[in-house]
């Protein structure tokens, strides 16, 4: 069995900070404000030489005013179903309460290990306190401060011993990542959880329900796939919280540890400029990509819409044109598997490397029809070509002048090499060194 510890408890307790101790990352989103952990949240801890996986939870609750609430429990019930080991998280400084003995009794029904954590016992006093939670009749109790990390030590030598191996150190390491992205309210989640077949990610027509960055293992072709969906990205002006602004921090690092993005538009907003700019952004970043334009299914339509509307976003993105364009309907399930196989066969565009001599035999001729234009004077010739061992797919191109090779023809070198390999949705990177 896996070595799997899920951090559970009520809302604003500090699961937060804890998990982000565990694997030594700020990675979940912490805030004082209770309700900021909403979907299931992964990461990779260590301890004694045995390896762990974490999950965050949201706080489980029930009779709250929180629109979000049943889908919380039904996420934390799921954590609680796939963990190995349990820490019951409560709060040292507030004491029991009512909310702590109703989860107890969950936490009893599903036959797990089970640790008590009182958090916020920062003071010897309160580590004393804690004492009440004894009352909740589930063993021992740690008084830990997540925030300090005091007490934290001895708890996780109680807590390895439940596991009886070592696990691995990174279960993710070198398994492709795709990631999902775009404005807030596009339909991220629900393309994921229609991808899965069941609720991976909280769901709502409120913009913003999606907070952290959110990692699933996906299966295709025989090939592990890590698909992450991502909180809404909208400008800068409009991020009013800090809850928001870090939401929007935690998608630009899932675009920058992606391999290749999926970037959602809305079709009945039409590509607007925060488009273009995750757009140029994926770019940039030198990342696979593919565009989805979603809610296809609301938009009233011809036999022409879809030429017209790809037309424009070709032309709002201009000079990019290599990223394939799909039409789909979440809801209705309409081309979002084309879409995630595109993503896939993109990945495998940006592993290729093509051979030496299959790149001079194919570029060397088209070279020769159309050498590079003369310069002060001086003829460029361009001996050879060969790929570069780089992450990103690198050409470089051996001639007596590289100093003098012009964007203009830099670009149709570019475009002649999409045009004998396959590169759609991946920007490519040309080199000039003198032979």
């Amino acid at each position: 069995m896996a070595n799997i510890i899920a951090i559970v408890g009520r809302p604003n307790v500090g699961k937060s900070t804890f998990f982000n101790r565990l694997i030594e990352k700020r990675q979940a989103i912490m805030d004082n404000v209770s309700g900021v952990t909403r979907d299931r949240h992964y990461g990779h801890g260590e301890w004694c030489g045995k390896f762990f996986t974490v999950i965050d939870t949201g706080g489980y609750v029930v009779g709250s005013d929180d629109i979000f609430e049943e889908s919380i429990r039904d996420q934390v019930e799921l954590a609680i179903e796939e963990a190995s080991v349990l820490l019951f998280m409560v709060d040292a400084d507030a004491g029991l309460t009512d909310l702590d003995k109703d989860f107890a009794h969950v936490l009893r029904r599903s036959k797990k290990p089970v640790f008590l954590v009182a958090n916020k016992a920062d003071t010897p006093q309160k580590a004393q306190m804690a004492g009440e939670f004894y009352a909740l009749g589930l063993g021992e109790v740690y008084p830990i401060s997540s925030q300090t990390g005091s007490g934290t030590g001895e708890l996780l030598d109680e807590v390895v011993k439940d596991f009886t191996e070592e696990g691995i150190e990174d279960p993710n390491a070198g398994i492709p990542r795709i990631s999902i992205l775009g404005r807030p309210n596009v339909g991220k989640s629900s393309f994921l959880n229609a991808l899965l077949g069941k609720e991976r990610s909280i769901v709502t027509d409120i913009a913003g329900t999606t907070r952290d960055a959110i990692d699933t293992h996906y299966k295709l072709f025989g090939k592990d796939f890590i698909i992450t969906d991502t909180a809404g990205m909208r400008r800068k002006a409009k991020v009013k919280d800090d809850i928001e602004f870090y939401s929007v921090m935690r998608s630009i690092r899932a675009l920058e540890d992606s391999d290749i993005c999926i970037i959602m538009l809305d079709a009945t907003r039409g590509i607007e400029s925060q488009d273009v700019n995750i757009i140029w952004l994926a770019e940039r970043s030198r990342k696979g990509i593919v565009i989805m334009m979603n809610k296809w299914d609301a938009l009233e339509k011809d036999h022409k819409t879809a030429e017209k509307v790809k037309k424009e976003i070709l032309e709002r993105i201009a000079p990019l044109d290599y990223a394939p364009i799909f039409f789909t309907s979440v809801t209705e399930k309409q081309r979002i598997f084309q879409t995630i196989e595109k993503a896939v066969e993109v990945y495998e565009n940006r592993t290729q490397k093509i051979a030496t001599s299959a790149l001079n035999n194919a570029l060397l001729p088209e070279i020769e029809h159309y050498p590079p234009p003369a310069v002060k004077g001086k003829y460029i010739k361009i001996k050879y070509i060969t790929q570069l061992p780089t992450k990103t797919p690198t050409f470089a191109f051996f001639c007596n002048l590289p100093q003098y090779i012009q964007k203009p023809y830099e670009r149709f070198l570019e475009n002649k090499i999409r045009e004998h390999f396959s590169f759609e949705g991946i920007p490519i990177n040309l080199v000039f060194r003198k032979k």
